[in-house]
């Protein structure tokens, strides 16, 4: 063979091309294909073969080529069957490429079936040789006619017949029906390719969207992704083996992604046709599409685009969400939500397989998300929300998921870590104009999420630390408050810290002085002195548990007191400043001390000595305290310099807890520090005889003492007007304070808490001045202070005077029981603490910001209210009727109203832990599951509002029945709409409802929308709306007769604005759906069974609410509000209607589907009932608003003269609105009239509202009277003229 080879070589070097044909020809077939076999196998001189068989082989003569086919069919299967060196394979295709168009038709011919041939039975083992194949077809298609077989063909039929037996590549020129079929062929075979192969030919059929089909190639790989992730999912929750590896599907789509993205570059059109096919509905998201997404927003020009996009699908699909909650109706016929925020969570989850191109898009995305829709500042720059709440509002969900996005990332994501950090601190310091609790909040997660990641960037902390002394107050204590556990493990941290708050110490700002106040009773209640009492480790606002670093091990104990102690010194500097910066000081003080009892000593000494500034140490002198001092004059204006009241709350609070401890310490220990006992004693026992010695002179004070008396001046317009009024607070304040020790001291013996009511009187009498004294000023609304009272003792107060039943307390309780005026006040600042919690979430004084001891204080309280409100019936009360306040029945139920609330907002998940508190103190503990308990509850308000509605109507109360009502709706949402309960509420609201005839507007209000917020969980509520305009049809009458009450009207109508709402959001659910079914026809068919419901469900909701609108069409609504509102509701109505025809337009033009029978009934419906009875109400309204109510009107006719032409402009404005809308609805019924040859139009009559009316019945009686006081015909024409004149008045 070698021999061969080199003859065939030697020859094709040389000139003479004619011996080198005939040598050819002298050998056969076989040998020449083994010379090329070997020379091929061994990798030597094969080109040089090749070539030299090809140029002894002429394509013109039959032989050469023959020859030259033969070496196509011999070589392709060579390079295929994978025996051969790669170069050399490629070399030879090569060869064979710049051959191919020498080949005549028919060889061309055979040569491409020999590839289709192979390639369907699987002979390709390689591939190599596919790259001839498009060569051949662009070769095949120039051919002008085949003779191939017994036919002809051209050479382009020929190749088409080709591409439809296979698909092809993007090398060869194709038609757009041959490309849209070679689409959608290609992404057929995606499910049955091994996942490797995907991303090459994702990168083909890029490459050949150039072509056109761009929305197919891309619709098709995101679908293709999405069935995996599906599968994914399916599989990860069976326990067998995945068939997929999770990694390795995420490593291919990551490189999907890049290669659309790169495609999406360099081919704009592509882009805005991905962009396009997201803009109509969020429905098609998914995972991927979203890391896609997010990939193509790094691409300058379409980044606004997919922010705007993602924004609009995120706050859709929760408005969607909470639409579909609110609403049984809805959830029963549709299955089901397609969450965005899960598969935005989802991406972030995805992205931890090297989906670096992906990252940065979610990290935009969290802080888009979070500025888009963190609070916004209220009026003032008052940050609206707390911080606390749960998020409800869509737009609260869209910035939480804002923050765990960026905190996810921030986990997951080493090398974006430091960027997040550093946005998140840059918007803590420049956002100082609006509430930044959101980005506290994400600051807050990723310290506690990775404390030591957060130390390699603590410059970045350091930096922001500087800016400190010009941020909010409530942005720095968050700050403070979130770095507390780093404060711990770094001491460059801490240094720098103090260093700042030093500086901000003697800031110019006040804001900037209580900063440092704050930062160091942080510091102080955190780093603890060795040897503090276990109580003092009381629960942390942030915890700091996974910081593995003993504290004492880094610093040692003399270090940390030291350091505590300086910090007290720097403290006391505040007390020479303005009165808040010393209200901060008073309140953090005892929090302090509870968490480092080592510092008492010190902080007992300086509230000590600054106590003696202002306590009088004159024994025979009254009053006991100094009330000059506490006041400063700047100008004209006084100030309050010194919060006396709270210095002394705070010196109270500390030393009965320092008490407390030494007790339980003697019971544990006898041998003790005998020094420190002493000095300890020392002061302890001053301060008990300061405060026992201004208890009995407080008592004695007469009002005159402070210059408070009667005749006293509380004008806030004058200096001593408002001096007075500051003197009062603090009074009022210490005589709290003294109240609460008092009692704790008195240890329950009758003469202390005698001289403790003595208190209250002086108490008492006072407020009772400066409620009358600022009642007659110009503003009449008089704040009363906040009670200086303590959660705790508010708590212990209540309890022991309505339920201690011990014997040997009997006695002097009595004294305090027998106080009426007590027992209310004690109620009253329940219920002031409780409205205190619930608007900021924390309450003044010690213990307040723990929220395990407020809400275990609330537990206390809600039970002690309960027992009051249900054992002692309001008859007892009936006393104090005449008087004009709330009775203490009516106090308990705003308190319990108020902590059901509460609770609800920001303890959400222990509302049955609350119950069940109340449950084991009633004492009979028979239920054991949370909606047995709350079912309880509401079955003893139930009763209590039964016996309200059963007495008398002159024994109503108003108030009650509307707070009853009030707790009832609260409590029922603790109710599961499918369990039994629910239904049985339910039943009873709707009883209530028709057996309650009370003429009380608000109470009825109450109940309504109680009866409709139980009902929309339940079903849809348009069979009880259309029950109760029925209702208020046969109690109002007819148009022409007498009028009624019109409250319970207007929510009628708000509830037909809900119901208009969701047929309104299924109508437009459906539109979308079927221009997409349009796009992709294929599953038009698949959605025709559900699409039957949603249609059927949206005639027939809105065919019971046509029925219901004619009762209420008919109806003497009053003239104002209630005839507008239903005016406008009509013409709500006809608009949606006129959506309905559109839809159904839509549908004809696409499907040519026939019209369902239900709706051309609803169309008769609105023709033959509504619009008739529209216009009669429309002539009933001008007539109402034009002459009705003559004598009324006559008497107030001065006073609401400018009100009432405004008020007319705005009716006359509802009236052409309802009538555009009819008339709309009627030229969108032509239309689909045509197109559906269906005639509509037969059921409407002719509009006659914009004629002239002339009423004859009306006309007849106005000519009659003419008769009979004038007989002269000449005054009856001039009448007859006039008459019609006032009719025809023209909207």
């Amino acid at each position: 063979m070698k021999a061969e080879m080199d003859k065939i070589v030697s020859l094709s070097l040389g000139e003479n091309t004619a011996e080198l044909q005939k040598y050819l020809s002298s050998l056969t077939n076989n040998q020449l294909i083994s010379v090329i076999t070997n020379s091929a196998l061994k990798g030597k001189k094969v080109g040089t073969t090749i070539k030299g068989i090809f140029k002894g082989s002429p394509p013109n003569s039959t032989e050469g080529s023959n020859r030259r086919l033969l070496i196509y069919e011999h070589c392709i299967p060579l390079c295929e069957s994978g025996e051969l060196q790669t170069e050399v394979a490629a070399d030879i295709i090569g060869l064979l490429m710049l051959e191919t168009h020498t080949l005549s038709g028919s060889s061309l011919a055979q040569l491409a079936s020999l590839f289709v041939d192979a390639i369907k039975v699987g002979k390709m083992g390689s591939g190599k040789s596919l790259e001839l194949f498009p060569t051949v077809l662009t070769a095949l298609a120039a051919c002008e006619a085949l003779a191939y077989g017994k036919g002809e063909l051209s050479g382009e039929e020929y190749k088409k017949q080709l591409i439809n037996s296979l698909c092809s590549s993007r090398d060869v020129p194709l038609s757009s029906d041959e490309l849209q079929f070679l689409v959608e062929k290609v992404l057929r075979m995606f499910t049955k390719l091994d996942l490797q192969e995907i991303p090459p030919l994702v990168y083909q059929l890029l490459l050949l969207s150039a072509k056109g089909c761009k929305k197919q190639v891309l619709d098709g790989i995101i679908n293709y992704f999405k069935e995996q992730d599906i599968q994914q999912e399916e599989e990860s929750l069976d326990l067998e083996v995945q068939s997929i590896p999770q990694d390795q599907l995420r490593h291919v789509e990551g490189t999907a992604i890049l290669h659309i993205v790169f495609a999406v570059r360099l081919d704009h059109e592509l882009g805005r046709e991905f962009l396009k096919s997201f803009k109509t509905s969020y429905v098609d998201l998914c995972p991927f599409s979203v890391a896609l997404l997010l990939s193509v927003a790094r691409i300058q020009r379409y980044e606004e685009q997919v922010f705007d996009l993602l924004k609009g699908a995120i706050i859709k699909s929760f408005k969607d969400e909470q639409l579909q909650q609110g609403s049984k109706f809805l959830q029963d016929l549709l299955t089901g939500h397609c969450s965005v925020a899960q598969m935005i969570l989802d991406t972030v989850k995805n992205s931890v397989f090297g989906w670096d191109h992906v990252t940065q898009g979610l990290v935009q995305l969290g802080f888009f998300l979070l500025d888009t829709f963190g609070p916004k500042p209220g009026p003032f720059g008052k940050s609206t929300e707390g911080s606390a709440t749960v998020a409800r509002t869509p737009t609260q969900q869209a910035c939480k998921l804002g923050g765990q996005v960026l905190l996810q990332s921030f986990k997951m994501h080493e090398p974006i870590r430091g960027e997040i950090l550093e946005q998140v601190l840059n918007r803590l310091v420049t956002k100082t104009a609006s509430p930044v609790n959101h980005y506290l909040d994400l600051f807050s997660d990723i310290v506690v999420s990775a404390p030591m990641i957060l130390l390699e960037s603590s410059s970045k902390v350091t930096e922001t630390f500087d800016h400190m002394s010009y941020l909010p107050l409530a942005t720095v204590q968050g700050l403070l408050k979130a770095v507390q556990p780093l404060l711990k493990i770094s001491m460059s941290l801490k240094d720098a810290l103090i260093l700042v708050l030093r500086k901000a110490m003697f800031s110019s700002q006040l804001d900037g002085r209580k900063s440092a106040v704050t930062g160091f009773l942080l510091l102080l209640k955190n780093f603890k002195v060795l040897g503090s009492l276990a109580s003092s480790q009381c629960s942390q606002a942030v915890s700091s548990s996974q910081i593995q670093v003993d504290v004492h091990s880094r610093y040692n104990s003399a270090a940390n007191e030291a350091f505590c102690l300086e910090i007290l010194s720097s403290l006391r500097r505040c007390l020479g400043q303005q009165a808040d910066v010393r209200l901060m000081l008073y309140e953090g003080f005892y929090d302090v001390l509870r968490r480092n009892s080592q510092l008492a000593s010190s902080i007992m000494q300086t509230l000590f000595s600054q106590l003696r500034r202002y306590y009088e140490p004159e024994q025979d002198l009254l009053p006991p305290v100094k009330l000059e001092p506490c006041i400063t004059a700047h100008g004209d204006q006084i100030y309050l310099q010194e919060p006396l009241a709270h210095l002394v709350s705070c010196t109270v609070h500390c030393l009965m807890w320092l008490q407390n401890m030494r007790q339980s310490a003697q019971r544990n220990a006898d041998n003790s520090d005998e020094e420190d006992e002493e000095e300890e004693e020392g002061y302890q026992s001053d301060l008990q005889a300061i405060l026992e010695s201004m208890t009995r002179r407080m008592i004695k004070s007469e009002l005159e003492d402070f210059e408070l008396d009667k005749s006293a001046e509380f004008s806030l317009g004058s200096s001593v007007g408002v001096k007075n009024n500051i003197y009062a607070v603090l009074v009022m304040g210490v005589y709290e304070v003294l109240m609460e020790y008092n009692f704790v001291k008195a240890n329950y013996s009758k003469s202390c808490f005698e001289e403790l009511i003595e208190l209250f009187s002086r108490y008492h009498k006072l407020s009772e001045i400066l409620k009358e004294k600022s009642g007659k000023g110009r503003v009449p609304s008089h704040k009363t202070p906040r009670s200086l009272l303590s959660m705790g003792f508010t708590s212990t107060l209540v309890t022991v005077l309505f339920r201690d039943t011990t014997q040997s307390r009997e006695e002097a309780l009595s004294v305090l029981r027998s106080n009426g005026e007590f027992v209310r006040y004690a109620v009253s600042v329940v219920v002031q603490k409780i409205q205190q919690l619930e608007e900021t979430g924390h309450t003044d004084g010690p213990d307040g910001q723990s929220t395990d001891r407020t809400f275990r204080f609330l537990c206390d309280m809600t039970s002690v209210l309960m027992w009051r409100y249900t054992n002692i019936p309001s008859v007892v009360e009936e006393a104090g009727k005449k008087e004009k306040r709330s009775s203490l029945s009516q106090l308990c139920l705003e308190g319990l109203l108020r902590i059901f609330t509460t609770c609800q907002q920001r303890y959400p998940d222990k509302m049955a832990q609350l119950l069940s508190a109340m449950e084991s103190a009633e004492g009979d503990a028979e239920q054991d599951n949370g909606t047995e308990i709350n079912y309880f509850y509401i079955r003893q308000f139930q009763r209590a509002l039964f016996t309200q509605l059963t007495g008398a109507e002159e024994d109503f109360n108003s108030k009650e029945a509307q707070l009853l009502v009030s707790i009832l709706s609260v409590l029922s949402r603790q109710l599961k709409p499918s369990s039994q309960q629910f239904v049985q509420m339910i039943t009873w609201t709707v009883k209530i409802c028709k057996e309650t005839s009370f003429e009380d507007a608000a109470f009825s209000k109450g109940l309504l929308s109680l009866l409709f917020n139980l009902h929309v969980l339940y079903k849809s509520p348009v069979s009880l709306l259309l029950e109760l305009c029925q209702d208020i049809h046969s109690q109002l009458g007819d148009i022409d007769q007498v009028h009624k009450n019109n409250c319970n009207q207007l929510l009628v109508l708000s509830q037909v604005d809900r119901v208009l709402d969701e047929v309104d959001w299924l109508i437009a659910r459906k539109k979308s759906q079927t221009a997409s079914d349009k796009l992709g026809s294929g599953e038009a068919t698949q959605t025709a069974g559900q699409q039957d419901a949603v249609e059927k469900a949206v005639t027939v909701q809105l065919g019971t609410l046509l029925t219901a609108l004619n009762e209420l069409v008919q109806t003497a609504l009053l003239p104002g509000t209630c005839t507008i509102t239903l005016l406008r509701q009509l013409s709500r109505t006809y608009t949606i209607l006129t959506t309905l025809v559109k839809y159904y337009i839509q549908v004809c033009t696409s499907q040519h589907g026939a019209l369902p029978t239900r709706f051309e009934k609803l169309v008769k419906l609105s023709g033959t009932h509504l619009t008739p009875q529209c216009y009669s109400f429309i002539t009933y309204a001008q007539s109402g608003e034009f002459s009705g109510g003559d004598d009324k009107k006559k008497k107030r006719r001065n006073e609401v003269n400018t009100a009432g032409s405004a008020k007319l402009l705005r009716e006359t404005k509802a009236i052409p609105n309802l009538i555009f809308s009819i008339e709309q609805y009627e030229k969108y019924l032509i239309t689909l009239t045509k197109k559906s040859k269906v005639n509509l139009m037969q059921y409407m009559k002719l509009s006659t509202s914009r004629d002239f009316r002339i009423n004859a019945a009306t006309l007849d009686a106005a000519l009659q009277e003419q008769d009979a006081s004038q007989e002269t015909t000449e005054s009856q024409d001039t009448e007859e003229t006039q008459e019609p004149k006032q009719k025809k008045r023209k909207q």
